[in-house]
C-alpha cells in the first residue's frame, strides 16, 4: 500500500529512523496535551454544558443561551474576563480588523512591535493603498522590527515612554516573515517592560497558530485582548469557520459593538446550528493541536535530513503549528506544496499552482486538500513565491495523516 501511494521503502526507513530520534520530543508535546485538555474539561464542566446548549437561533439572535455560554467557556479557557466567539467572523484577519477598528479612532497611533503583520493586513492598515484602511480614518501605523528575533526592548521603550500610542500589537507567529514566532516568555517580559513606563496602553496579541502549543495563553502574562480563528487551533478540524476575541471585558464589548451594532453588542447574532460544532472543536483541539506539532516535529527532522533548512528545528521549543522549510529554489518549493495536496484527503488530484492571491503582494502557492475551505489545523502548506523560497506547513488533524502527508509531499520532491 505504501508503494501504490507513492512511498519507497528507502523513505519509510528513514521515517522509523526520525521517529525513534524524536520520541523525547513526543512524550513532551503528549505531556503538554493532557494539560490543555484538563482545562478545556474543567471550563465545559462549570459551565454545565448540556444539549440544551446545542440549540441554534435564527435572525436575531436574541436570548441565545448556547452562543453565550460558548463564550464563558473560551473565557475560561483562555484566563480573559469575556470573549467574542461567532461564526460572523469570516477568519483571524477579519476578527483583528474588526478589533483594530474597535480600539482605535482617527489620530491614534498603532505600533506593531514584530515588525510588520501578516500580508493579508497590508491593505486593513493602509500599507497597500485602500480608502477603507485605517490610514484612510486618520489612524498611524509604525512598527519596530525584532533584532536576531527578540523584541528591540530600548526603542519600544522609548517610544512608548510619550504616552501618544493608543494600541501595542505583537503577532507570535511568524506570518510569511522570515523569523522565529515569538515564545510566551517573551511576551511576558516585553509586558512587563512596557507596563513600568505605559500603563494605558492596549497590549493585543495576534494568537493565530499559538493556542495549546503550551500550557499557558497571553493573557495570563498580562495581554489585554487577544484574536484568533477558528479554522486553525481552536477550531479542532470542526469548527467549519468563526474566529475569537478574548480579553478584558470593556475591549470585547468595543469588538462586539463593531461586529454588530452600537448599542446591541453580543446581544445579537445568531448561532445557526454552529454551538455544537465550537464546542466539539475546542473540546479536541488539544488533541489536534498536538498531532499537528507532532507532524511538525517529524517534517522537521526529516527534512534536516534530507539536507534542507527547517526552522524551527526538531528539538526546537515551539510557539505555534507552523514548520518553515527554506529550499532555496523555487522547483523544489512547487513540488513539495503539490505533494502535499497529492497527500491530502480532499482534492488530492487537483495540482496547486502560484497565483495572485487577494491581499498578498506575491503570488502565492496554497496546498490545502482540506474539508473545511483555508483551514490550517488541516494539513495545509502555502508560500510566496521570492527567494529564499520558504514553504510554511502547518496542521494535521492526526499525526498518522499529518506523516503520510510529509511522506508523500517528499517523494513528489525527491
Amino acid at each position: 500500500m505504501y508503494n501504490e501511494f507513492g512511498i519507497k521503502k528507502e523513505l519509510l526507513n528513514l521515517a522509523s529512523e526520525v521517529e525513534k530520534e524524536i520520541k523525547v520530543q513526543f512524550e513532551d508535546i503528549e505531556e503538554i496535551c493532557e494539560y490543555n485538555s484538563l482545562k478545556v474539561l474543567n471550563a465545559f464542566r462549570e459551565n454545565n454544558i448540556s444539549d440544551m446548549h446545542f440549540n441554534q437561533t435564527t435572525g436575531y439572535g436574541y436570548g441565545d443561551i448556547g452562543r453565550n455560554t460558548i463564550e464563558k467557556v473560551f473565557a475560561k479557557v483562555l484566563g480573559a474576563e469575556d470573549a467574542l466567539v461567532r461564526s460572523q467572523f469570516i477568519s483571524g484577519t477579519h476578527a483583528l480588523t474588526v478589533s483594530l477598528f474597535a480600539f482605535l479612532r482617527p489620530g491614534d497611533t498603532f505600533l506593531s512591535i514584530t515588525g510588520k503583520p501578516y500580508d493579508t493586513l497590508d491593505s486593513v492598515i493602509g500599507i497597500e493603498e485602500n480608502e477603507s484602511s485605517l490610514k484612510a480614518f486618520g489612524i498611524k501605523y509604525e512598527q519596530i522590527d525584532l533584532i536576531n528575533n527578540e523584541f528591540d526592548k530600548e526603542s519600544i521603550i522609548n517610544r512608548v515612554k510619550t504616552g501618544n500610542v493608543k494600541l501595542i500589537e505583537i503577532q507570535r507567529s511568524r506570518g510569511y516573515a522570515n523569523r522565529n514566532s515569538i515564545q510566551i516568555e517573551q511576551v511576558e517580559d516585553i509586558i512587563k517592560e512596557i507596563r513600568k513606563v505605559n500603563k494605558e496602553v492596549i497590549i493585543m496579541i495576534d494568537n493565530c497558530y499559538c493556542e495549546f502549543v503550551g500550557k499557558i495563553e497571553p493573557l495570563e502574562v498580562g495581554a489585554d485582548v487577544i484574536v484568533g480563528s477558528l479554522i486553525k487551533n481552536l477550531g479542532g478540524g470542526i469548527a467549519p469557520n468563526g474566529a475569537y476575541i478574548a480579553g478584558r471585558k470593556d475591549l470585547v464589548e468595543l469588538s462586539a459593538q463593531r461586529l454588530t451594532v452600537p448599542g446591541q453588542g453580543k446581544e445579537v447574532g445568531p448561532s445557526l446550528g454552529m454551538n455544537k460544532l465550537l464546542l466539539q472543536g475546542l473540546f479536541f483541539a488539544p488533541s489536534v493541536v498536538a498531532s499537528s506539532l507532532k507532524t511538525a516535529v517529524f517534517a522537521s527532522r526529516m527534512l534536516e535530513k534530507l539536507g534542507y533548512n527547517p526552522s524551527p528545528k526538531y528539538n526546537e521549543k515551539r510557539a505555534d503549528i507552523v514548520q518553515t522549510i527554506a529550499f532555496g529554489e523555487k522547483e523544489s518549493l512547487i513540488k513539495y506544496c503539490q505533494g502535499i495536496q497529492m497527500g491530502s484527503p480532499v482534492d488530492a488530484s487537483s495540482i496547486p499552482e502560484p497565483w495572485d492571491m487577494p491581499g498578498y503582494q506575491d503570488q502565492v502557492i496554497m496546498a490545502s486538500g482540506a474539508f473545511t475551505q483555508g483551514s490550517s489545523i488541516e494539513l495545509s502548506c502555502d508560500a510566496p513565491i521570492r527567494p529564499p523560497y520558504i514553504a510554511f506547513m502547518q496542521g494535521g488533524l492526526t499525526y498518522e495523516y499529518g506523516k503520510l502527508g510529509v511522506l508523500k509531499a517528499i517523494s513528489n520532491m525527491k
